[in-house]
């Protein structure tokens, strides 16, 4: 695996072993790539997991457990790019599990608060078309949706059941 360039670091609270084995389990071609500890004088207890290393699907990220200081917002989210609906099914419902909150036009939470965009692949070709009413359609039917629905993204685009 080539290292990335630029790689996420994800600020946890005493639970990134925990998240990187929820994420790693999630996401196909994943896997814990090395784990760290805390040794003695640092700010946890010796042995407890300072960073977790990890990929999802080839690409790297690091979990910190840093504490309490800082959370997620939705100032920063990763975005999934889906190839078909049963894709962003199954990511939306994987995501969204066991304490996760569903949002608007695509985005989640999941359990650890970190903000998810679960989108098609071709959304771009959708909301930002060669047609500018198809995109404008399209577009508005995205701000509706919580999930979304490839399907109906489309057919808002192609102006199929819309009002004249």
């Amino acid at each position: 695996m080539t290292k990335n360039k630029i790689t996420p670091f994800l600020w946890f609270n005493g639970n990134a072993e925990e998240a990187a084995n929820f994420y790693t389990s999630i996401f196909p071609n994943s896997k814990i790539l090395e784990t760290s500890h805390y040794g003695e004088g640092m700010p946890f207890p010796a042995g407890t997991v300072l960073v977790v290393n990890f990929s999802l699907d080839g690409n790297e990220i690091r979990a910190l457990n840093g504490g309490p200081e800082f959370s997620f917002s939705e100032a920063i989210s990763l975005q999934i790019d889906c190839a078909n609906q049963e894709e962003i099914d199954y990511f939306w419902d994987k995501l969204t599990a066991d304490g996760g909150e569903p949002g608007p036009c695509g985005w989640l939470k999941d359990k650890y608060g970190l903000s998810w965009q679960v989108v098609p692949e071709n959304l771009g070709e959708l909301i930002e078309g060669e047609d500018a009413a198809g995109s404008q359609r399209a577009g508005q039917a995205l701000m509706q949706m919580g999930k979304l629905d490839i399907a109906k993204l489309r057919e808002a685009y192609e102006g199929k059941g819309v009002p004249a």
